[in-house]
């Protein structure tokens, strides 16, 4: 049973956000994103050595196969999450350089709480770690 999505299209701020400040270039990959794809490609290297029974852990050849394929999707959807965490990077630059142009303060803190809460309802307690990942890597740029 596999499922397919389709991307949404660029809205006003997915489209502000692919802009650097001020309209300039988009800003350059997180580099945590370049280091995982490196770390990736070393890792796929080194199981190409490797049977796909003892690259996946698995007893049978059958199972290394649904292992692999499984890998292959996740592999996949780790790719478009870090894709989405840059995006929130970027978007959530825009939003701190209007608020402290207009004056405010760079974080607002009855904003990141509702982020905390939305995320420990979706996933649970590890829900909120890693809100609190989201939102550390997002402050604080400009």
């Amino acid at each position: 049973m596999t499922a397919t999505t389709t991307a949404a299209p660029a809205t006003g701020a997915t489209a502000a956000a692919s802009a650097g400040p001020e309209g300039g270039p988009a800003r350059e990959p997180h580099p945590a994103g370049k280091q995982a794809a490196g770390k990736q490609a070393a890792r796929k290297q080194s199981a190409g050595k490797q049977s796909a029974a003892e690259w996946t852990g698995a007893r049978t050849e059958e199972a290394a196969g649904v292992i692999a394929e499984a890998r292959s999707r996740i592999d996949a959807l780790d790719d478009r999450i870090i894709g989405l965490v840059q995006e929130r990077i970027a978007v959530s630059a825009v939003v701190q350089e209007a608020r402290i142009t207009s004056g405010g303060r760079r974080v607002n803190l009855s904003r990141e709480t509702e982020i905390l809460g939305r995320y420990r309802d979706a996933l649970d307690r590890p829900g909120t770690t890693l809100a609190m990942t989201l939102l550390e890597l997002c402050r604080g740029r400009s």
